[in-house]
């Protein structure tokens, strides 16, 4: 019976080895580049941040014996003062936000990335009526307006951030599956995937064994970077009222702010913390994505339209950029007194 265990742990733990040493290895290419070490750093810092929330706030902001008095400025006791509609403590409010904006954005991000993929690869490699329907769909889905429709589910079926979610996924998996079926189609005619179609492997197997592998780096720095627009929306959409009125998280600390006349009373400390909490981590997140992409895509800094500008507008050309233009100032001012003269 224990060699059974044995033998079963043993095999658990090597699966689970596999399983983890890309992902460290992954990570570990991230964190040897400058820019994706300051993205991990920022967002290992924000998770933890969340884990912890209860250890790291001093107060309870969703308790309500636990409030003071109404509009205090900074201090030892409360590091970034308190509310003036309800006296909470706005460090606690900072620390507790960052729960909301990390589930909102990192369950968002993945739910797209899941979605668009199944979605494009279906349209791309099965083709006929699924590729028809499916970018059909996509037409279709990108030109309703989000936000009235989101207006109106939210007040149909109540503001939480599961609806907010749901939205997010509904129409933000449109236009990663349209990229996603650009590539599949190139893929679908390597060798690779003609040997497998002779050996008589299903469309499922050559789809998840060989197309999904082909299309895996973009679905990884399209999650990045999809997490770090999705916490920009939520923060715009809790800034207009359409979040969870229970729950707190940055763009509704933005809102109480701006409805308590946190700058009517100069309270700007209120408005300044929830502000770099987003831009910190929407940062972290555009750090990682960014780097991602030129991880797995080598060719990308050089085949960049943005790359290659920099790279010819070095100092020798913008120096003769205004030479030249010196030059026809002088031939214009040249050829003006020349008709004066006639």
């Amino acid at each position: 019976m224990k060699k059974k265990l044995y033998h079963l742990l043993k095999i658990c733990g090597e699966g689970l080895k596999r399983f983890f040493r890309p992902i460290g290895s992954f990570i570990g290419k991230l964190w040897r580049h400058p820019k994706g070490r300051i993205g991990l750093i920022i967002v290992g810092l924000l998770i933890l941040t969340a884990i912890f929330a209860p250890l790291i706030a001093p107060y309870d902001p969703y308790d309500v014996t636990e409030r003071a008095s109404k509009g205090l400025s900074p201090s030892w006791n409360h590091l970034l003062g308190t509310t003036i509609t309800t006296g909470q403590d706005i460090f606690s409010m900072l620390i507790y936000g960052t729960r909301v904006s990390l589930i909102v954005g990192l369950v968002t991000g993945i739910s797209i990335a899941f979605l668009g993929a199944i979605m494009g690869i279906l349209a791309g490699y099965v083709g006929g009526l699924a590729d028809t329907f499916i970018m059909r769909t996509v037409d279709i889905m990108l030109v309703i307006p989000t936000l009235p429709l989101t207006i109106v589910l939210t007040n149909l079926f109540g503001k939480s951030y599961f609806m907010i979610i749901f939205i997010f996924v509904l129409f933000g998996w449109t236009g990663l599956a349209r990229v996603i079926r650009s590539l599949v189609l190139v893929l679908k005619n390597a060798n690779y995937v003609k040997a497998a179609e002779l050996a008589g492997a299903s469309r499922w197997h050559i789809m998840i064994k060989h197309i999904l592998p082909g299309v895996s780096h973009l679905l990884i720095m399209n999650t990045a970077l999809t997490c770090a627009g999705i916490m920009i929306a939520e923060a715009g959409l809790s800034f207009l009222g359409l979040g969870d009125p229970t729950a707190i998280s940055w763009g509704k600390m933005l809102a109480d702010a701006q409805s308590g006349g946190a700058l009517l009373f100069g309270h700007w400390w209120w408005i300044i913390a929830p502000g770099i909490g987003i831009f910190l981590s929407v940062f972290s997140f555009m750090r990682i994505g960014l780097v991602m992409e030129e991880i797995l895509n080598p060719r990308m800094k050089q085949s960049s339209n943005i790359y290659k500008i920099f790279k010819t507008l070095n100092n020798n050309y913008l120096e003769e950029v205004f030479e030249s233009m010196d030059e026809s100032v002088i031939l214009g001012d040249f050829a003006e007194k020349e008709e004066e003269i006639a």
